[in-house]
C-alpha cells in the first residue's frame, strides 16, 4: 500500500498483471507524473534515466521508472524489439496508474529511450486524452511508424548529433507526427549522451517540454 500522505522517494511498486516492478517518486505538491519506458533490455535502474528522473523530481514532477520486461526477457532481442509487447506492458502500467485516485489526478507525460520510445508513442496513440506530452531520448520512434499520425500528445525527439543512424530514423518519424512536435539535436553527442554536458542538455529540454505541456 502506497502512503501518499508524504513525499515518495524511489519506492518500489508492482503493476499487474505480471507484477513487474517500478520505482515511484512523488515530490510534495507534484502536479504531473512522468512515466519512463526503458528500451534495449534496460531496467528501472538505468543510470541515465534515473539521472533524468531525479532532475525532474527537483522540478516538481513525479516519476515512475518501469521495467517492461522480466529478468528472463531482458537479454533476448526477440523481446527487446517486440514493440507490441512493450506497448502492452506500458498500457498495463498506465491502467494501473489510472486505478489509483492519488495518481489518477496527475497529468501524465511519457519519457521513452531506445525501443521504449516506440512503446511510449504507441501508448500515447491509444491514450490520446490522458497523455499530456511525450519525450524520446535517443529513441526509435520510427518503430512506431504505423501509429505516429495518431499521436496527438506534444512530442519532443532528442537525439545526439553524432548518432547518425538514429538521427536519420528520428527525422523520418518526425515527418509523420501530426501533433505539436520538436526535434532537438545535441551537437557532438553520441547515442547514450556520455559526453560532458550532453545529458544536462537532455534534462533541460525534457524539463522545459514537460513544464510547457503538463501545465506545471
Amino acid at each position: 500500500m502506497i502512503d501518499f500522505s508524504r513525499p515518495i522517494d524511489n519506492e518500489e511498486v508492482f503493476y499487474p498483471p505480471l507484477q513487474l516492478p517500478g520505482l515511484l517518486s512523488i515530490p510534495a505538491a507534484a502536479s504531473g507524473l512522468v512515466v519512463f519506458a526503458h528500451g534495449s533490455g534496460s531496467s528501472r535502474f538505468s543510470p541515465r534515466n534515473m539521472t533524468v528522473a531525479a532532475a525532474l523530481n527537483t522540478c516538481g514532477f513525479g516519476t515512475l521508472l518501469l521495467d517492461l520486461l522480466t529478468e528472463a526477457e531482458q537479454d533476448d532481442r526477440a523481446y527487446i524489439f517486440n514493440i507490441p509487447l512493450l506497448t502492452a506492458r506500458l498500457v498495463a502500467a498506465l491502467d494501473w496508474i489510472n486505478s489509483i485516485p492519488e495518481l489518477q489526478r496527475l497529468p501524465i507525460g511519457l519519457f521513452g529511450a531506445s525501443t521504449g520510445a516506440a512503446a511510449a508513442l504507441s501508448a500515447a496513440a491509444l491514450f490520446r486524452e490522458r497523455i499530456g506530452a511525450v519525450v524520446s531520448r535517443g529513441g526509435r520512434p520510427d518503430m512506431a511508424r504505423a501509429v505516429l499520425a495518431d499521436v496527438t500528445a506534444p512530442t519532443l525527439l532528442i537525439v545526439g548529433g553524432d548518432d547518425t543512424d538514429v538521427l536519420a530514423f528520428n527525422r523520418q518519424a518526425f515527418e509523420l507526427l501530426r501533433g505539436p512536435k520538436a526535434l532537438e539535436v545535441i551537437v557532438g553527442a553520441s547515442h547514450l549522451f556520455p559526453e560532458p554536458g550532453a545529458m544536462d542538455q537532455v534534462i533541460e529540454h525534457a524539463a522545459q517540454w514537460f513544464r510547457r505541456y503538463l501545465n506545471l
